[in-house]
């Protein structure tokens, strides 16, 4: 599964673990991403879709509908 958010397109990120010395050598930031599966009303089917947590936490407050559609996934 890709590391990236289908509705935001939020993924991996870069940057640097600092010691206590301030020596910095490079890291990865990995994108919380969960597949779900969302149940259209409209269309009476599911749909799967790989979501970063954001994304969930926004959809449950617009909607399925209207998060999918700001996507272009519909």
């Amino acid at each position: 599964m890709p590391r990236k958010c289908q509705l935001t397109g939020k993924g991996t990120a870069t940057g640097n673990n600092v010691s206590h010395s301030h020596k910095k050598t490079r890291r990865v930031f990995k994108a919380n991403v969960q597949r779900k599966r969302v149940y259209l009303e409209e269309e009476k089917r599911w749909v799967t879709v790989n979501l970063s947590t954001r994304a969930l936490r926004t959809m449950r407050k617009k909607g399925v509908r209207a998060m999918l559609q700001e996507a272009n996934l519909l």
